[in-house]
């Protein structure tokens, strides 16, 4: 009976070895995906803040770590396209966020307002009333 000879499977080790490395240096599809992703919530972000001042810090902010993402990717430097793309992503959610809650909070407005104006109006109604 042969034993096997280990030494020989040494040269094809190196080889996967090398493999394996040179593939850490390309971009792999889920990072080219989650780009694409933050792109489109970025996109998202644009008509959902529109023209407000509410998100537009962060929308900008979503811009710029986008930009940083893509160009990451054109160096095949795959984590750090993956952090910018994350970053990017995350500010978008945030400027949609912010502009929501501006519109909320101007509507919460309103509806106060228009309460505050039946209750000077009842008010009138009940001293008319009373004399």
């Amino acid at each position: 009976m042969r034993t096997p000879n280990f030494r020989a499977g040494l040269p094809l080790l190196g080889v996967l070895a090398i493999g394996m490395l040179a593939g850490c240096s390309s971009v792999s599809a889920v990072t080219k995906e989650r780009v694409a992703r933050s792109e489109s919530s970025l996109q998202q972000a644009q008509q959902a803040v529109g023209r407000s001042e509410a998100g537009a810090v962060e929308l900008q902010r979503s811009r710029d770590n986008l930009e940083q993402a893509k160009a990451a990717l054109g160096k095949k430097e795959g984590e750090k396209a993956e952090r910018y793309a994350q970053l990017a992503q995350l500010d978008a959610e945030l400027a949609i966020s912010k502009s929501q809650s501006a519109s909320a909070r101007k509507a919460a407005d309103e509806v106060l307002a228009s309460i505050q104006t039946l209750r000077q109006e009842a008010a009138r109604g009940a001293v008319a009333n009373d004399q």
